[in-house]
């Protein structure tokens, strides 16, 4: 059976925090404006090597999709949950944010993309925690 891939934001609500995801997409901007489709998350060899140091030094991660939304049904990208909380006094936190960024914030791989969940921001999907949620939106499709 395949693994359960979450929205998010239901991670976020589930933990009851705001949580921290990898996005990862082409690299180069005439792949970018060619088709967002066009990537293919296992094929990745950045990905891989991201991953790779992740589970080097010990972080926790976890498959996860995109914000969820209604109105679309995307396919699984490769976004990864990464286990460590978003809190800059924690030197784990710090390990990770200097690997992926530049001290000025901008990443140091063009094809990662570090993100934020805000639990507010997730807050705007509870609605969609309701037992059967899910299955009667599928329903409607």
């Amino acid at each position: 059976m395949p693994e359960l891939i979450e929205h998010i934001d239901a991670i976020a609500r589930h933990q009851q925090r705001t949580v921290l995801y990898l996005e990862f997409h082409c690299a180069a901007a005439a792949e970018m404006t060619a088709s967002r489709s066009s990537y293919y998350y296992a094929d990745d060899d950045r990905r891989s090597a991201v991953l790779a140091w992740l589970d080097a030094n010990g972080f926790g991660w976890g498959l996860c999709g995109e914000f969820a939304d209604v109105n679309a049904m995307p396919s699984y990208k490769g976004q990864v949950y990464l286990e460590v909380p978003y809190d800059e006094s924690r030197p784990d936190y710090c390990a990770l944010r200097d690997f992926l960024e530049h001290p000025d914030g901008s990443m140091r791989h063009a094809s990662v993309r570090f993100c934020v969940m805000p639990l507010d921001y997730a807050m705007r999907n509870a609605a969609h925690d309701a037992p059967g949620f899910w299955e009667r939106r599928a329903e409607e499709f």
